[in-house]
């Protein structure tokens, strides 16, 4: 009854396809929730496939790898158990295409394929790249979800997905396969131990509750101390302390119908994720001055930061799904149904020193419903799926950002005083006096405790409605025509409170006030001979008596004071900016923004695939991709400049108001692809070659306590991938990943840092280059030992296109400063495996990043302290043992 209610609190429409889903499938049985497809050739060896063959759903339809005409790389449940991979973070290392990263908490993960990829931690943005677990879309994730036991596989498809994954596919697909319950009583457990104790146990059980029901259990947990050590509170960071449990149920009489539901359930609750200082300025010294620390910019890698409290991210995860596959002849039917919640918590010290100037919480909750339907049959020489998706979800966020005990001492020091809060009183006089009263701001900077209160909400609803069909034109030679029809709403509501007087300021106003009553005096001062600026009385005493000359001086003034008022050199108040944090806010909707976007696109594949010979198999596709606006759930949401006179107009454009982006529009990507897939037993190869092209690419730019969304009008990738095996003896297994890629914004003329046209995309390596191999030894016992190596390379880039701290200086500071800072990635991982065959047992030793490789993640301004910069390093080098047991 719970569910039934909070699936009637959606509306008809959603009660509507779960009605119809529910009445194909199961007619006169009540509403159940589902989970992903139920893949019958998860055992290798069934009916017309090769037992050495990878099957892949990668299309919503069981192929080979070999034989699907889809850049798609496949990770089986061997390679994430040798290579140690506990979280889908750790996937890069083995596929080449695929970058992920972790960045300021633990529920906020960024996965870029191809080099395109975006949506991590601001919570109004959908991700590029979609990420499913047995076909049930997760639109926000963490990177727990690869610590489930039971993956089957996880499928890494390249370019656009939308044609049968929609508005969340523009870049590419992440697909986790876990195993079906099996009618065989079967289970596995792991216990493993590392450095920094590191403790990872995880159980499997599965077994038939009769002849047409099986079950699944899995749970575990993954607990480390932090690999950074934060001074400033005493504890430690980059932790994991998490656990899930997931069940499963599956009904199989044989006959036409078969069921599957899952219910999955995943906590957090962890210290994540320390930032270093990469350059200091000024304002760092300010923050020694008053006794805090900052970590050393020499020893960026030193596993030391700073935060005077610990970050807290509590996140819990809940999901039910279920699909139902009815098996018609020749026709089938599927339908996948899933709810899903996530509730988190976070606090952070944002300003990232252990000085107490800024504490930033947030709360979130997310709803998920969605819901798919689609049919599937042969016909003679056509292949044809149809389906239908309905995607509903809930976002609130609550934010808050409070100034510490320090903040105003930090900002003394800051406009010239030594700590004492006499620069800052003498602040507040002067500004008060430039706007007629003294007194009114005394006491009203910078105050302790006080909190910037934000609420942002977002519902988004879409529909889509998609067919593919493959026309087998000749023997070995398919046609595949598909599209997605995709209609997506979302409105944004925002109630925010931005109290902060200090940052309800004009400087630029008030430096024309103040240089204008300078300019008067000096003037004056020197027409009457008197040595020094006139006063006041003065003034008004040369004013009455020439009142032809005062007009003169006055005009002269005000035309100085309006050319310069914007000069740094000229108005002194503009040094003070840096600490106007809390610029004032515009709520929407309100009578110029409605907070409303109302999109529509159709997404096509057009392809073409030929088997050469029964080994080879080439194919040319065309391609399209589909992401809706996105919203800038952020304190950073600010309205468009082109609104501003509109604002005024309704009386909406407040003293002081700062313009932005409230949204991003629709991104739209296409690929043309050439591709051949070749495999001789011993030998495998693909190659890949594309052009894709971005149109107003989202960027999602972090500023410390905040986002700036833009589009990026268009980026352009032109790559080359290549994958191969090769079993040159029995023992030895060698694999070869190579990605060549040319990333550049063809046109980005309205970034934070201005115009970045005919730039190269940072964060995207020209060559990523993954080589492993594995030697498995029969011994004479019937035992086995396995030695398996990788090595990731990433050639050096940049890590970002510019700094917008520094822009104040001119767009190329702003891009040297970024230049200052690039990654270069070079992983060895290794593990040895003793496997005793007939006891089911394996104990290994494991190693990651043994090499100790150290890079940057990510880089950004320091919060508060103008040209400084900051930013987030790599995990260091990992190791342990590892036992596991199957049955």
């Amino acid at each position: 009854m719970i569910m039934g209610s909070a699936l009637a609190a959606r509306g008809p429409w959603t009660m509507l396809l779960c009605s119809a889903s529910a009445a194909a499938l199961l007619p006169g049985t009540a509403f159940a929730q589902a989970v992903t497809p139920i893949d019958r050739a998860a055992d290798a060896g069934s009916e017309g496939i090769p037992r050495n063959a990878i099957i892949v759903t990668a299309t919503k339809r069981e192929q080979t790898l070999q034989e699907i005409p889809v850049a798609v790389t496949v990770t089986t449940a061997e390679t994430l158990e040798r290579e140690q991979i506990r979280d889908l973070r750790d996937l890069q290392s083995v596929v080449p295409s695929l970058r992920v990263t972790q960045l300021q908490s633990s529920a906020n993960t960024n996965f870029i394929i191809r080099g395109f990829g975006n949506g991590a931690n601001n919570a109004g943005i959908e991700p590029s790249v979609g990420v499913f677990v047995d076909g049930v879309y997760r639109s926000r994730t963490s990177a727990q979800i690869g610590d489930l036991p039971d993956v089957s596989r996880v499928e890494v498809l390249r370019g656009p997905q939308s044609t049968l994954f929609g508005k969340n596919a523009s870049a590419g697909v992440i697909s986790i396969v876990t195993r079906l319950p099996s009618f065989t009583p079967t289970g596995s457990a792991e216990l493993s131990y590392g450095n920094y104790d590191a403790l990872v146990a995880r159980a499997y059980v599965s077994a038939p509750l009769d002849s047409n029901v099986a079950v699944s259990l899995a749970g575990g947990i993954n607990r480390r101390d932090g690999y950074n050590r934060d001074e400033g509170s005493g504890t430690r960071t980059n932790e994991r302390d998490r656990w899930f449990v997931r069940g499963q149920g599956l009904f199989d009489n044989g006959g036409a119908l078969t069921a599957r539901l899952i219910v999955d359930y995943d906590r957090i609750d962890e210290n994540c994720c320390g930032v270093v200082n990469l350059l200091s300025s000024p304002a760092t010294a300010a923050i020694r001055a008053l006794g805090g620390q900052v970590s050393d910019p020499d020893d960026r890698f030193g596993n030391v930061v700073y935060n005077n409290f610990a970050s807290t991210n509590v996140i819990d995860n809940v999901g039910v799904s279920g699909q139902f596959d009815l098996d018609l002849g020749p026709v089938e039917l599927t339908s996948i149904t899933a709810f899903r919640t996530t509730d988190g918590s976070y606090g952070q010290d944002v300003d990232f020193t252990s000085a107490d100037l800024l504490r930033r919480f947030y709360d979130q909750t997310l709803e998920t419903f969605t819901q798919e339907l689609r049919a599937t049959g042969t016909f003679g020489p056509v292949s044809a799926l149809l389906g239908v998706y309905y995607f509903d979800e809930q976002v609130q966020e609550r934010q808050d950002v409070v100034t510490g005990d320090a903040f105003r001492t930090f900002a003394d020091i800051s406009v010239g005083g030594n700590g004492s809060g006499a620069a800052v009183a003498n602040l507040e006089t002067t500004l008060g006096t430039l706007y007629g009263n003294p007194a009114q701001y005394r006491g009203r900077f910078f105050v302790p405790g006080r909190s910037e209160t934000g609420i942002f909400e977002l519902e988004n609803q879409a529909l889509s409605l998609f067919g593919q069909f493959d026309i087998e034109l000749a023997e070995g030679l398919v046609l595949t025509l598909g599209g997605n029809y995709t209609a997506d709403e979302k409105r944004a509501t925002t109630t925010y409170n931005a109290s902060d007087v200090f940052s309800g300021i004009d400087l630029v106003n008030a430096g024309n006030r103040a240089i204008t009553a300078q300019g008067i005096a000096t003037t004056v001062g020197n027409l009457l001979r008197l040595g020094r600026p006139a006063t006041q009385a003065e003034i008004g005493g040369f004013a009455q008596a020439n009142p032809a000359g005062f007009a003169q001086v006055q005009a002269g003034a005000q035309a100085f004071a309006a050319a310069n008022a914007s000069n740094p050199q000229v108005n002194p108040l503009l040094g003070a900016r840096a600490l106007q944090l809390f610029p004032p806010f515009v709520n929407i909707p309100n009578a110029v923004e409605s907070g409303e976007t109302d999109d529509d696109d159709f997404a096509y594949t057009i392809r073409l695939a030929y088997d050469l010979a029964a080994a080879v198999n080439v194919y040319a596709s065309y391609a399209t991709g589909f992401k809706a606006s996105s919203f800038n759930l952020s304190r950073d949401s600010r309205p468009f400049s082109g609104d501003a006179a509109a604002l005024a107009g309704a009386g909406l454009a407040v003293n002081n108001l700062t313009y932005g982006s409230r949204f991003a529009g629709p991104e739209e990507s296409t690929v043309i692809e050439l591709g051949l897939k070749t495999n001789r037993g011993r030998y495998s190869a693909n190659l890949t070659g594309f052009r894709q092209d971005i149109d107003g690419f989202q960027s999602n730019i972090f500023t410390g306590t905040g986002f700036f969304l833009a589009n990026a009008g268009k980026q352009r990738t032109w790559g080359v991938e290549f994958e191969g095996t090769a079993n040159p003896v029995d023992p030895l297994t060698l694999s070869l990943g190579v990605t060549w890629l040319d990333a550049v914004y063809q046109e980005f003329p309205l970034s934070s840092v201005g115009d970045l046209s005919g730039r190269s995309a940072a964060g995207v390596p020209d060559w990523t280059v993954v080589l492993g191999g594995q030697w498995v030894q029969p011994l004479p016992n019937g035992d086995e030992a396995v030695l398996r190596s990788t090595f990731h390379h990433e050639s050096e880039t940049n890590i970002v296109e510019g700094l917008p701290g520094f822009v104040s200086q001119g767009q190329g500071a702003a891009i040297a400063a970024a230049d200052q800072f690039t990654r270069e990635v070079n992983e060895l991982s290794a593990s040895f495996t003793y496997v005793m065959t007939d006891a089911g047992v394996e104990l290994s030793v494991w190693g990651r990043n043994l090499l100790d490789n150290r890079y940057l993640l990510s880089v950004f301004d320091s919060v508060a302290q103008p040209f400084a910069v900051s930013g987030y390093t790599s995990q260091p080098r990992t190791y342990g043992v590892a036992a596991r047991y199957r049955f």
